[in-house]
């Protein structure tokens, strides 16, 4: 009795051994048209064992990739996509771009900085009162879950009038936020008075 520790390691297991003796089958074929045809009936035969991956963008692609995986690189055939080398593999993808900016108060977030950009472009009416009060409630809700303590109106209408470069001015206005207890609400504990049975 062979074990599979004894056997050739599986390059890609979720195809299992089959798969894998039809690829080395495609690198022994001499005649290059008829190794290609062979390449394309194998890559029918994968599909068919991932119908679950039909939907994924490039699901061909996927296949002709690991295909070429399977085969350690070595196959020349008639591939309908770039053929997929070592090199690729290997290649490191580029650092991602992430935004540099640094705001005075990160406790409010970076939605709160777009929210008040937007809420400058609008036209002076009580649309735009609406949403500036909409955000200067989430501005202390914010402030709340990351400071504990009560905060007053004032220090958050200072914060707004800096964060919008003075567009919007709320430090001489009449207007109340709501209460600390309304935006920050503490759970309640679910304590269970009935006696447990053992």
């Amino acid at each position: 009795m062979q074990y599979n520790s004894q056997r050739e390691p599986l390059i890609i297991p979720e195809y299992g051994r089959h798969i894998q003796q039809m690829v080395r089958y495609l690198t022994a074929i001499g005649d290059r048209k008829k190794r290609s045809a062979e390449a394309h009936y194998v890559i029918e035969v994968m599909a068919n064992l991932n119908t679950q991956l039909r939907d994924v963008p490039n699901f061909k692609h996927k296949l002709w990739d690991q295909l070429f995986i399977m085969a350690n690189f070595n196959l020349d055939v008639d591939s309908p996509y770039p053929r997929l080398t070592q090199e690729d593999m290997l290649e490191r993808p580029k650092r991602l771009a992430y935004p540099k900016k640094n705001s005075a108060y990160r406790f409010y977030g970076h939605n709160i900085q777009l929210m008040i950009d937007q809420a400058v472009t609008w036209k002076e009416g009580p649309k735009r009162d609406a949403l500036v009060m909409t955000i200067a409630n989430h501005m202390k809700k914010c402030f709340l879950v990351w400071n504990r303590d009560t905060v007053a109106d004032g220090v958050i209408f200072e914060h707004l009038k800096q964060l919008s470069g003075g567009r919007i001015d709320l430090t001489d206005s009449d207007e109340n936020l709501m209460h600390s207890h309304s935006l920050v609400r503490k759970k309640r504990k679910n304590y269970n008075n009935k006696r447990r049975k053992y």
